[in-house]
């Protein structure tokens, strides 16, 4: 069998990995100021967030762009 690895940096990660990943670099201050999206302005939490972007497919690409967009700081 071929080993093939996937080059999409999100292959295997968990939308809960990537927001926690974020608000742990960033913090939900500036998370809030880089994306602008209520779930990271107002009363933010980890659940509150991904409640809101497994529902809203445009606010999950934006968090999925600065996550490939952050990957190398990390």
């Amino acid at each position: 069998m071929e080993n093939k690895s996937s080059k999409d940096p999100l292959h295997g990660i968990t939308l809960q990995k990537i927001v926690e990943q974020l608000v742990q670099y960033y913090g939900f201050d500036t998370l809030g100021e880089l994306i602008k999206i209520k779930c990271f302005n107002e009363n933010p939490s980890v659940k509150s967030s991904l409640t809101f972007l497994r529902k809203t497919d445009w606010a999950r690409k934006k968090v999925e762009e600065l996550y490939i967009q952050t990957l190398s700081k990390l």
